[in-house]
């Protein structure tokens, strides 16, 4: 576009007051009568929200004033050639230390909608997000009706305790953590918890109006069900890539995925408000914060009386066939103007396991793992261990010994009925393993769940790409009969897929991008166990296939 950059400055503090970059000091958030310190950027929680158009670079500077180190990540955001910017510690940087800056820079190319920024070490993300929103160009429309107003909704969790020394706890016990006390819609949790009443997020409408409704789950670890009480939703976009219009009064939203929906409000205004609700979906073994946030959609009609407020119905928390029946509606537009480029011809075929798993306790620890081992997780049973410095840096510089070995298994080393009787040995093999592939390489990937301390959905984000949906089915995965139905039409193009609970997803996309980027699923839980992997794109022939030289201030570990 030619544009002058967006130039930001996030100042990280714990939760601090100020007006870009001005005074920083310590400021407490109150949630559920419970008071605390959180870590939040520039003192807002949800954190700013970065508006941005296609084509624009962005220019944000990071100012660490916290005693932990952190790492931004801007979700979903292809970072062509830019991959010193995508933000996973030990990944692409090492973290950014208390009292240290880092500007990421970036350019957004050939994306628009709806996307958010989170933090990427630890679980910081919990409070430290917002969203990003990226416009079409001037000269652009959205492929539907234009909205009267465009609302950003964004889900969270909120903890009592501080997040990190809640998963600190649980990775040196071996449990799994405790659950979060609340979720929250735009950060308020609502009237359903107690004491919350006044912390309710309030949506206020005109009659006869479309409204857009950006929605983005920021949860740590929760798939979501999301419902307004009498209203339709129409599903326009998802995870940034426009899809073809369906209706729906349920959707269903996994951490890392974002939902672009339009609201029609009823006209004339109907004597009521209506409640927003917000439940997880689970179908795993463990606990979970099984509880449900709500927000009120108000019509913006003088009443006299106290209108009756009406609540939706959403489906039981274990429906898998619902959310199955939701995911296989997407589909992309696949028009001329927005075209699909799924490869037709794969040239590298991957299968990967995704699941929970134990490792050995320490010798004179007790743990409260399953059978007294501690919760694991991990791809084809690698758990991904961090680096002590980032991989980027590592393969960039060539020195790679000691910090990653490069035989990721393409499959399971030890096949087995992923969704029948788990085996009897579910110990996981831990190390830092990528795959190497060249660049250009057609990829296709089964990920597949297992039955391994339960089947359950998990959310699989990848860095750096967008890929396509090609197919989906429980069970295991059918090499020889299954990839007849898959979809190459009009496949959806997302960055992060739900992996179904007991089942398998497909996925392919044009390794066209150089770098190190990161496959892991967004459960946090998860990811801290291990559930994760990172794919080198080796640099192309051409200098613009090339992957440039790091800033001069990149972080150091």
């Amino acid at each position: 576009m030619g544009a002058s950059p967006l130039l930001l400055t996030f100042l990280v503090a714990v939760s601090c007051l100020m007006a870009y970059p001005e005074v920083i000091k310590l400021k407490n958030i109150t949630r559920l009568c419970h008071t605390k310190s959180i870590v939040t950027v520039n003192g807002k929680f949800p954190g700013p929200r970065v508006v941005i158009r296609e084509g624009d670079r962005l220019v944000v500077k990071v100012v660490n004033l916290v005693p932990n180190n952190i790492s931004i990540h801007w979700h979903g955001v292809r970072q062509l050639r830019s991959g010193w910017a995508d933000g996973p510690s030990y990944i692409t940087q090492c973290p950014i230390q208390t009292g240290q800056s880092y500007v990421y820079n970036f350019t957004i190319t050939g994306q628009r909608g709806t996307l958010f920024w989170h933090a990427h070490n630890s679980w910081l993300r919990a409070t430290v997000y917002g969203p990003l929103i990226i416009f079409p160009n001037h000269n652009e429309s959205y492929p539907f009706v234009k909205p009267y107003k465009e609302v950003p909704i964004m889900f969270g969790e909120w903890f009592n305790a501080d997040p990190e020394a809640v998963i600190n706890q649980s990775l040196q016990t071996g449990a799994g953590p405790n659950v979060s006390d609340a979720y929250t819609l735009n950060g308020l949790p609502g009237p359903l918890y107690n004491c919350s009443v006044k912390d309710t997020y309030k949506l206020k409408v005109k009659p006869g109006k479309t409204y857009l409704l950006r929605l983005i789950n920021a949860a740590l670890n929760d798939e979501l069900f999301f419902s307004i009480a009498n209203h339709n939703l129409t599903v326009v976009e998802a995870d940034a890539s426009y899809v073809k219009p369906f209706e729906t009064n349920i959707l269903v939203i996994a951490p890392g995925q974002t939902t672009n929906v339009l609201l029609k409000t009823k006209s004339p205004a109907p004597n009521a408000t209506f409640f927003m609700l917000a439940r997880p979906y689970f179908t795993g073994m463990g606990t979970f914060d099984n509880t449900t946030v709500a927000g009120v959609l108000e019509y913006e009609t003088p009443s006299f009386k106290t209108p009756p407020l009406l609540k939706p119905g959403l489906p039981a928390i274990n429906d898998t066939n619902y959310v199955a029946n939701f995911s296989s509606q997407f589909r992309s537009l696949a028009t001329t103007k927005f075209p699909i480029n799924v490869p037709k011809k794969v040239d590298k075929n991957f299968f990967f396991t995704v699941g929970l798993g134990s490792s050995p306790c320490p010798k004179n620890q007790t743990c409260q793992g399953p059978n007294g081992t501690k919760f694991a997780a991990s791809m084809n049973n690698i758990s991904f261990a961090l680096p002590t410095t980032a991989l980027l840096q590592s393969y960039f510089f060539a020195k790679s010994n000691g910090v990653f070995t490069t035989d990721f298994p393409d499959s399971p080393l030890d096949p087995f009925n992923y969704t029948g009787t788990p085996p009897n040995n579910t110990l996981v093999t831990n190390g830092t393993k990528v795959e190497v592939i060249l660049f250009n390489t057609s990829v296709q990937v089964v990920l597949q769940d297992t039955s391994i301390l339960g089947a359950e959905s998990h959310p699989l984000h990848l860095h750096g790409y967008n890929f396509y949906v090609v197919g989906q089915g429980f069970g295991s995965f059918d090499p020889n009969n299954d990839p007849a139905k898959f979809n190459l039409v009009d496949p959806v193009e997302r960055n992060t897929i739900g992996v179904p609970s007991g089942g398998w997803v497909a996925i392919r996309f044009q390794a066209d991008n150089p770098g190190v980027w990161l496959m892991h699923c967004h459960f946090d839980v998860h990811l801290s166990w291990g559930l994760r992997m990172a794919w080198i794109v080796l640099d192309g022939k051409l200098p613009n296939q090339k992957l440039p030289p790091p800033p001069s201030d990149l972080p150091k570990c």
